[in-house]
């Protein structure tokens, strides 16, 4: 009797713990069910084009012969080394970049700052802020291509009557086609980024505002004491993504030209990038030296996010 009691005994529990087991196991098995169709897209639409590119970038490529390439090795990046055009493309990235991100980021912060406060009609606004954002980026840019027309533009309509003669902002210098460009990212972002930086304000504690007017601070020491240092890991994500889209910009300049080319204006003097990318891909059939010039601009992404997120990081630790 005692026998078959301890015998029930010792029997009773691989009952219950191979039914744990059984559910734990389905359980990882569902997980990775369910996120299986990320990986799957990305390897399909990300990670192979990413390494074909890589691979194209060291042969010889023609866009009128695929099958037929020649091994080069290192020879399309010298040979964009040696490009002045590729020189010229990425200091026209660079300055379009920071003219329309530094204002743009800017204004986002301190509509942000004005959209916190207690007002009639926010909804209305963070509505309206948003819309540059919505609305299509070739609506937007063949918009702006008429108010900055040389004859009949809007722009230089009021600027006639500050005693500025007409601006030929399409094929112009470089600073006044690069500031007309700007003007149309930072008229399209600047909502956005807004919102953003709302979310985050509206996320940081009420008791660090009502201490820091306890101690006397003032509304615009309030932002700069408080606000800002709560917000930075929010400005750092902005910074990195309005850097991501400058390197990345292509159907602002490409469409304000008006031309249908991507040469950038008559001198080249707002082809960025990407429109050269494309240029030496789908215009000189150069494939080679199309995909060359990519994973530059993802190598110079790549650089400027680690060096944006050092400069971060050393500023939080020195505060």
């Amino acid at each position: 009797m005692t026998v078959l009691v301890g015998a029930g005994r010792r029997g009773a529990p691989p009952n219950v713990k191979p039914t744990k087991r059984r559910v734990g196991r389905l359980g990882s098995r569902a997980a990775y069910a369910y996120v299986a169709p990320f990986f799957v897209v990305f390897a399909a639409f990300g990670l192979y084009p990413l390494l074909y590119t890589g691979w194209v970038s060291l042969h010889n490529v023609d866009l009128e012969n695929l099958h037929r390439s020649q091994w080069i090795g290192l020879h399309n990046y010298v040979a964009l080394w040696h490009n002045q055009f590729f020189w010229n493309a990425l200091k026209n990235t660079i300055t379009i970049g920071v003219i329309s991100t530094v204002p743009q980021l800017c204004m986002a912060l301190g509509l942000a700052q004005l959209l916190n406060y207690k007002m009639r009609g926010r909804t209305f606004f963070r509505v309206a802020m948003l819309m540059p954002y919505a609305t299509s980026v070739v609506a937007g840019t063949l918009i702006f291509a008429e108010l900055f027309g040389r004859d009949y533009g809007f722009i230089n309509w009021i600027l006639h009557f500050f005693g500025v003669h007409h601006i030929n902002w399409t094929n112009g210098s470089r600073w006044e086609s690069q500031t007309a460009i700007a003007a149309i990212v930072t008229w399209r972002w600047t909502g956005y980024n807004a919102l953003i930086y709302l979310a985050g304000m509206q996320s940081i504690p009420t008791d660090q505002y009502e201490a820091a007017a306890i101690d006397g601070a003032s509304r615009w020491q309030q932002f700069w004491f408080v606000t800002v240092p709560s917000l930075r890991p929010t400005i750092l994500f902005t910074i990195v993504i309005s850097t991501i889209g400058a390197m990345q910009m292509f159907a602002e300049p490409y469409l304000f030209a008006g031309d249908g080319t991507t040469n950038g204006g008559t001198d080249h003097q707002f082809q960025t990038l990407a429109l050269f990318m494309y240029k030496q891909g789908w215009t000189n059939f150069h494939l080679g030296q199309a995909a060359a010039t990519a994973w530059t601009m993802l190598f110079l992404i790549l650089v400027l996010v680690g060096v944006n997120t050092t400069l971060a990081r050393r500023r939080t630790g020195r505060t």
